[in-house]
Parts: structure tokens; C-alpha cells; sequence
């Protein structure tokens, strides 16, 4: 197993150069490529040639660092906005382009929420809502097949939603079936369902869980908190990952904040590293 951490911990805080290789001396492997998340992104505007060749810029500095982009995030809009056909038209237009941004990346995993037709909190037609994600996930795996990357579906915290809880998105994608849609787990999503992400891991068959998301959370909220301060039982999580046979990396998708006093940022992120290794079962 390796360890990884999204972007936003390193790479945003220090810049690409010094984040890079300050992530790389904490001793992680792996980084999280979070850039079309926004979908108000520059890369979303520019020519073909400025947009490939950009992502060979970042594809370039990770290679020098010794760090592997093991997953994309694609777009996410807040609110969510897939109400019409015409937003999911867009949106689909904008996963696309970064599907193919992932394969130049070098990138074999890219991570989606499922579409979100009546909103976050809301879901008044499961029958539509289930079919247009079914009609969605499927055009998408066309692309993906394309570029040789595995679109990952990730487990939501929005419990009011019938496609969001983990074993919804195992029976999902096995109903789907099809061998380019597989599964983002997320540990603190799971967590806001009351469940604890050992036992949810397990019910899933070996094979369909390709990347992590690695947070906690106080069993009610989204918080994105740092392993061991909230819920979850982190100890049973990484026997979980054992038994089940998880070889990729364990991303974290938390970090020590920003606005903590760079004299013991550094000592933080560095038990944070520490942390993410024993739940990945590496020796420290």
C-alpha cells in the first residue's frame, strides 16, 4: 500500500515546487489532483495544446518529485446544478474534458459524485433520480473507455439521497457493471450515516474499491477532520483494508489547517504523515 494526500494540503499551501517535495520528504507517495473540481477553472477555458500542455507541466514536476498522481477529482458544483438536461449536458462536457486531462496526467483513477438532479437534501423521484445517474454513469464510462481510466463513484454524506451511502453505491455500480466504473470510498461519508467504515468496507467485494477518501467526523456532519479525533474506529478501518485485499493508496482528504503557526505546522504534518502510514499498515 502507499500513502497520498490531496492537493490542497501541500501543492495550494507551498506551490507546486515546494509543496511537491516537502509532501515527499512527510513520506507520502500519492497526490490527490483536485484543479477541475471547479468547473470555473482556467483549464476549463483554454485552447487544447495550453491544456495539455499545462498538465504535462504538473505531470512533470511530479515525476521529478518522485510523486504519483493516483487520482482525479472531476467537477463538483455547489449547490449541485443537474436539474435539466442542459446542465447535465454541461456538466457532462466538463467531466469529459477532464477525463482526458486525467490520462495526460498519467492518471488511471478518476473520482465523481453521483449527479444530483434535485439537489443535495432532496429526492422526491427516486425512480428518475436512479435513471438519470444509470444514463449518466454510463455515457461517461463510454469516455473513460477511451482513455483507458476508471471512473471511481464516491459514497456521499447526504443521507436524504437514495444513491449516496456506500453499500447504495456498490449496488449501483455492480448493476451498471461495467469494468471502468468502480468506487471511491469515503471514510467520513461514511461516517455521517452512523456507520463505521471497517464494517462498510467489508461488504463491498474485493476488486470494486480502487481509491480512498481518509477523514473523520463527529457521526453527523461532513468535517473532513484528522484521523482519531472524531468517530471512526481507525484501528478496525486498516484491518479492514488487510482483509479485503486494498492495494492502492490510502489519500487523505484532510490536513493539519493553514493557519496554524508554521513552527509546529511542520511537526504536525509530520504526525499526520506518521498517523496515515500505521492506518496503511506501513512500518514508520
Amino acid at each position: 500500500m502507499k500513502t497520498g494526500i490531496d492537493q490542497g494540503n501541500y501543492v495550494s499551501r507551498y506551490g507546486w515546487e515546494q509543496g511537491l517535495e516537502r509532501m515527499r520528504r512527510h513520506g507520502y507517495d500519492t497526490l490527490d489532483f483536485q484543479l477541475f473540481i471547479d468547473t470555473d477553472n482556467e483549464l476549463f477555458r483554454v485552447d487544447a495544446p495550453a491544456f495539455f500542455k499545462t498538465l504535462e507541466g504538473y505531470a512533470r514536476l511530479c515525476r521529478k518529485h518522485d510523486v504519483e498522481i493516483f487520482q482525479v477529482h472531476g467537477p463538483w458544483r455547489w449547490p449541485p446544478v443537474d436539474f435539466t438536461p442542459e446542465d447535465r449536458a454541461e456538466r457532462f462536457e466538463k467531466m469529459a474534458k477532464s477525463i482526458e486531462g486525467c490520462a495526460a496526467l498519467g492518471c488511471g483513477n478518476y473520482v465523481i459524485h453521483p449527479i444530483m438532479p434535485f439537489g443535495d437534501n432532496a429526492n422526491p423521484d427516486p425512480e428518475a433520480f436512479y435513471r438519470m445517474n444509470f444514463e449518466f454513469m454510463n455515457r461517461l464510462v463510454d469516455v473513460a473507455e477511451r482513455f483507458d481510466v476508471t471512473v471511481c463513484l464516491e459514497n456521499m454524506p447526504m443521507t436524504a439521497l437514495t444513491l449516496s451511502a456506500p453499500q447504495q453505491i456498490f449496488d449501483f455500480v455492480k448493476d451498471v457493471d461495467r469494468e471502468k466504473l468502480k468506487i471511491c470510498f469515503d471514510t467520513g461519508h461514511v461516517a455521517v450515516f452512523g456507520l463505521q467504515p471497517g464494517e462498510e468496507l467489508r461488504k463491498i467485494e474485493p476488486g470494486y474499491v480502487k481509491v480512498l477518501h481518509v477523514h473523520d467526523n463527529d457521526g453527523h456532519r461532513d468535517l473532513h477532520w484528522l484521523p482519531y479525533f472524531g468517530v471512526v474506529d481507525w484501528k478496525d478501518f486498516s484491518r479492514a483494508l488487510v482483509e479485503t485485499g486494498f492495494d492502492g493508496s490510502v489519500s487523505l482528504e484532510t490536513g493539519v489547517p493553514a493557519r496554524i503557526p508554521e513552527e509546529v505546522r511542520e511537526p504536525m504534518e509530520l504526525a499526520l504523515a506518521v498517523i496515515v502510514r500505521e492506518i496503511a499498515g506501513l512500518s514508520c
